[in-house]
């Protein structure tokens, strides 16, 4: 018993800390409020659905699950109420680089949806600390001046991620016709998730595809946050409370060729005695009316991990390769045994260390 109350403390103890060793780089960008950089954007109207966003929250907790089996059925914990009734269509893991995602069909929506995972909650103390000092340093392609961060995009686009989830949407739109893709992910997910918008954007068009993240970080400069925009009009941040991670990396304004930018639209989600607002915040990505509002000091670790009310945290404390490794050993078993079966087709993409795909 004592050592579970410890272990709890300790964790507890870890995610505070990364506010104290952040505190000073993020009081030089409260500094900058008052001076935003211009973001050219859509002039089209955006409709934000609170209900749409209680769906997709839903979908971005569910693929934090380890049970794969529970995933590949749709019958994990987590894959209930407004999702229930989705239809798994593809299912990716890539245990080297600690990456998850799925593709299915969502037929309440009418849409496909594309759930990316995000960072597991033990490696967070050390994924914030780089996120401070991360500059950036990959120019994005054909968007002149557009800048980003080399991890988010490559993780999406150089690894299995990018070409298995393309394929599964097409998949899925031959089968379904052409109807609307809504990406999603959470934290580091929501990143990942961003780029995969884009890139399903530009190849199926901005009226097909929607991206809705939450608690994500900046992922890009003005100059990106701009085109992107353009190509995807249809895009909601959700940031809740308090929560550090929108804030990073770091926003500059007197520094406009090197800082990170965040691209519209902000809605902030706020929380007391289970009141929950929301604020539709301007469409420059950088409104100092919502998150950015907040005190460096208030800004918080445990607002990250829950959204809407939803558990955004793994279910499994161990490092993200063990469990990963772990759980695609008996996936893979119970899909030989035939221990689990699907209505449909359902694609199952396995990267392990061997580079093997299954």
């Amino acid at each position: 018993m004592m050592g579970g109350w410890f272990g709890c403390v300790c964790r507890f103890m870890e995610r505070w800390r990364c506010v104290s060793v952040v505190a000073l780089v993020l009081l030089l960008s409260n500094a900058s409020h008052g001076r935003d950089l211009s973001v050219k954007h859509c002039e089209k109207t955006l409709n934000y659905s609170h209900t749409l966003a209680m769906t997709l929250v839903e979908y971005a907790s569910a693929v934090y699950m380890t049970d794969l089996t529970a995933l590949y059925t749709w019958t994990c914990s987590r894959c209930n109420d407004l999702t229930q009734g989705f239809e798994m269509r593809s299912l990716i893991v890539d245990v080297e680089n600690c990456l998850q995602a799925f593709v299915g069909v969502d037929y309440n929506l009418n849409a496909i949806i594309v759930a990316i995972r995000g960072t597991q909650e033990n490696s967070m103390q050390n994924w914030i600390k780089d996120l401070i000092w991360k500059q950036l340093d990959l120019s994005y392609p054909n968007m002149p001046n557009a800048k980003v961060h080399s991890g988010f995009f490559s993780s999406y686009n150089n690894t299995i991620l990018r070409l298995a989830i393309t394929s599964a949407v097409q998949k899925a739109r031959k089968s379904y016709g052409d109807i609307n893709v809504i990406v999603t992910g959470h934290s580091m997910g929501g990143a990942m998730a961003s780029f995969c918008a884009l890139d399903l954007a530009i190849n199926l068009g901005s009226d097909n595809v929607q991206l809705m993240t939450f608690g994500q970080p900046r992922v890009g400069n003005a100059a990106f946050a701009s085109y992107f925009a353009k190509y995807l009009p249809n895009t909601i941040r959700v940031t809740h409370g308090h929560d550090i991670v929108p804030h990073l990396p770091p926003y500059f304004s007197f520094l406009p060729h090197l800082t990170y930018h965040h691209f519209p639209r902000e809605v902030w989600v706020n929380d007391s005695d289970g009141d929950i607002t929301e604020q539709i915040c301007d469409d420059s990505g950088e409104d100092p009316n919502c998150c950015r509002c907040i005190s460096t000091w208030s800004m918080s670790v445990q607002d990250h991990f829950t959204y809407l009310g939803v558990d955004m945290e793994a279910d499994d404390w161990s490092t993200c390769r063990i469990i990963t490794a772990e759980n695609v050993r008996q996936f893979q078993k119970d899909l030989v045994s035939n221990i689990i079966a699907s209505k449909h087709s359902v694609d199952v993409t396995i990267a392990e260390p061997s580079s093997q795909t299954y």
